[in-house]
């Protein structure tokens, strides 16, 4: 946190503001300090929006984990993100777990899936990014992901339930 330029303060109030909706969750990610065969990197930019959300929520978890987490970032790692893009872009945050001898063992981001989904479906209805309303539609679908970030418990409970789903398939 100490290195972004942008958005730190949002950024800083979400990782305070964090907390377990489900201590199941919170008992899971503590179970983890025993393990000692994953890594964990956090491709990110301070920049974006999904990262401000999303990789505050992420630290907390990983926190409670103990497992080694290293943040890359985007435009300092371009190579890396190549190899993890979203719908042939580059979408941050991806949080990328390997093993110890640094094989992915798979990924997640860069937004919780029900929030992709709008994204997904957005892409696939406005292929041409040099169309005339192709800002406009995207500001609208931008506003319909913020409020889908605080359906299901909010970004806490989902960014931290899928996490967990992932993790316990390692």
């Amino acid at each position: 946190m100490e290195g972004m330029q942008k958005n730190k303060e949002e950024f800083a109030a979400g990782y305070e503001a964090f907390n377990w909706i489900n201590e199941e969750d919170r008992a899971f990610f503590k179970s983890l300090n025993y393990r000692d065969d994953l890594r964990i990197l956090v491709l990110a930019a301070d920049w974006c929006g999904d990262v401000v959300r999303s990789v505050p929520v992420v630290f907390r978890a990983l926190e409670e984990s103990g497992l080694e987490t290293e943040v890359l970032i985007l435009e300092q790692h371009e190579d890396t993100m190549d190899h993890f893009l979203t719908l042939g872009g580059r979408s941050v945050p991806i949080i990328i777990f390997t093993d110890t001898g640094g094989h992915v063992l798979g990924s997640w981001g860069p937004r919780p899936q029900h929030v992709q989904a709008l994204m997904i479906q957005f892409k696939q209805e406005n292929p041409d990014r040099e169309a005339l309303d192709y800002q406009d539609k995207i500001s609208v679908v931008r506003q319909q992901m913020t409020d889908k970030y605080k359906e299901g418990g909010g970004v806490n409970a989902t960014v931290v339930s899928e996490l967990r789903a992932l993790i316990s398939g390692f």
